[in-house]
């Protein structure tokens, strides 16, 4: 009888999970007896290391799904799951700690304190998560500047600084915990179109050294220079 060959088992590539998960979340504002449905039943999965831009007209619900993404609003109805915690199941004071660890985040208008230096401002989120010790946290702050070209401003309040270094230090400030997501709403929608993308190519290269990258833009070129474009209309997923 012929012997039987056994081999070993074929290796399997594990299947790695989404990042971000929105399953059929929506969302609806009350005032009153009137209802605005921003969200509609948005399914949407991001994975990792990907850079995805999330385009779509004024009132859409672009801005809304960055807010579920960041633990800023909640649901309505429907999951978000981020980086495997549910989020719209923490608790406020569980949430604070999750984004200061896990999720940097860069507005348009910066929102720097002007009464802090460059560094300080930088050093910032350290000083609430506590996260690094206190000592470490100015070289920690001080990585962060040089990785977006502004050592040499440490020391300057955001009034001396141009719109375009303010914003550098905003995403130097972003990547203090050094997280794995960081989120831009309109993060180049106050800056003219040559500082706007200088910006995009230091996302790039963040997104080029492992963080995973979103974005809402109006800019179509600079939404179009993403590896994944996602519209928003009606407060759904179009395309």
């Amino acid at each position: 009888m012929a012997e039987l060959q056994t081999g070993a088992a074929p290796v399997v590539d594990a299947v790695q999970p989404p990042l971000i998960r929105l399953d059929a979340v929506e969302k609806v504002y009350r005032s009153g007896r009137v209802e605005y449905r921003a969200l509609r039943g948005v399914d949407l999965e991001i994975e990792p290391g990907d850079m995805v831009a999330i385009v779509g007209p004024s009132g859409s619900g672009k801005s809304t799904i960055m807010n579920m993404i960041t633990g800023i609003d909640r649901p309505t109805a429907g999951t978000v799951t981020v980086d495997g915690n549910r989020i719209d199941l923490m608790s406020e004071e569980e949430l604070a700690v999750w984004r200061g660890a896990r999720v940097g985040v860069v507005f348009q208008f910066f929102q720097l304190l002007p009464t802090l230096t460059a560094l300080e401002n930088a050093m910032l989120p350290l000083d609430f998560s506590r996260s690094v010790a206190k000592r470490e946290r100015p070289l920690v702050a001080m990585r962060n500047l040089e990785m977006v070209g502004l050592a040499d401003k440490a020391d300057s309040l955001p009034s001396e600084l141009s719109g375009g270094q303010q914003q550098r230090v905003a995403i130097a400030r972003a990547l203090a915990a050094d997280p794995p997501l960081l989120i831009g709403d309109e993060p180049t929608g106050n800056l003219d179109t040559q500082t706007a993308s200088e910006m995009f190519d230091l996302l790039r290269r963040l997104n080029a050294d492992g963080s995973t990258v979103m974005y809402v833009t109006h800019d179509r070129e600079l939404a179009a220079r993403a590896n994944r474009t996602v519209t928003i209309r009606d407060g759904v997923v179009a395309e």
